[in-house]
């Protein structure tokens, strides 16, 4: 038996291997290009490490209004992350807590609903909406149909971490006096934190790559966020693609960022949802 434990799986290996190739190789590539010249791009081997790096595309990206889109896309992020996981923590507080009420039953099984509904089929009714509202061609316009996309999955996600709280805690919070709002904040919240920063960066990379919400919610350029603008930019710089790459890689700095400051908690959420 310990012979076949350590005998090599080759076959894992190899494809491992590929896998990373291709993950790998195009960041890579996104990466050396954003270094090249225009001129350097087309007359050498696109995969070659530039001969002469610069910095020029980035100086061309930054003085194109992307510092204007790189606020838009924090204020539209932030602004429908943070309500959306603060509502659906008190809301899974309430589904697990609330005895069985039908009531709670019944607007647990509407949030359900909404994660088997696509935003694409409900993009012509939110855009009226919208309009109705006059919220049309305004970062509101991003933020409140981002926070009720969030909820469905953030809810479920959060009821399930609540649930596997031992009852216990909950009754001796009880017993010393603590009031449903008292044991929501001092025990749930702070055993749920892995969870809460798994929805938090999860929600975080849905609304920040959003690109269709922006495209038809929004017209102005001012108001334009981040992908949007990279589609912008490919128009702008048909020609030139290192320029293009340079903002992709400015585009993703803030994720990669957002990931090494919870990569902890994440993990840690991540493998208490698989061990549940």
């Amino acid at each position: 038996m310990s012979a076949v434990r350590q005998r090599p799986n080759i076959l894992a290996g190899v494809t491992s291997a590929i896998w990373l190739a291709i993950v790998v190789v195009p960041i890579y590539w996104i990466v050396i290009t954003s270094f090249k010249t225009s001129a350097g791009y087309y007359g050498a081997n696109p995969m070659a490490p530039p001969t002469d790096p610069t910095l020029e595309n980035y100086r061309l990206v930054l003085e194109s209004e992307f510092v204007r889109y790189f606020a838009n896309s924090v204020i539209v992020t932030v602004g429908a992350v943070a309500p959306a996981v603060l509502v659906s923590f008190m809301a899974a507080f309430a589904i697990v807590r609330g005895g069985g009420s039908r009531y709670l039953r019944l607007v647990n099984g509407m949030f359900l609903m909404g994660l088997a509904i696509p935003l694409q089929a409900t993009i012509i009714p939110v855009y009226l909406i919208i309009i109705r509202l006059e919220l049309y061609d305004t970062l509101q316009a991003l933020i409140l149909p981002s926070i009720a996309f969030a909820l469905p999955l953030t809810i479920l996600i959060l009821s399930n971490f609540i649930r596997d709280v031992p009852n216990e805690l909950f009754e001796s919070m009880r017993l010393d006096g603590a009031t449903e709002w008292g044991t929501m904040w001092r025990l749930a919240f702070p055993l749920t934190r892995p969870a809460l920063v798994t929805v938090t960066i999860y929600q975080a990379l849905q609304v920040w790559n959003s690109f269709l919400l922006p495209l038809v919610l929004t017209q102005s350029p001012d108001k334009r966020v981040l992908p949007l603008a990279l589609w912008t930019f490919q128009g702008q710089y048909s020609v030139n693609i290192p320029a293009v790459l340079a903002s992709v890689v400015l585009t993703t700095v803030p994720i990669l960022v957002l990931y090494v400051i919870g990569r902890r908690q994440l993990l840690s959420g991540l493998t208490a949802g698989f061990t549940k």
